[in-house]
């Protein structure tokens, strides 16, 4: 009887944790700029502040 393969892929090299942060500080806020998402956040804004009124 035959045994079955064994998978025989290497142990994954840990990744480097001070790369993770530095590449998120690259990349920026990530906003859409088009017209209809500017209207939007001026509608939630305007529902904060009218919600902080109360």
């Amino acid at each position: 009887m035959k045994r079955a393969k064994r998978d025989r892929r290497s142990a994954l090299k840990p990744r480097n944790p001070y790369v993770a942060p530095a590449l998120q500080r690259k990349a920026g806020a990530h906003q859409r700029k088009d017209k209809r998402a500017e209207r939007a956040r001026q509608h939630s804004r305007l529902r904060r502040e009218l919600s902080e009124d109360r």
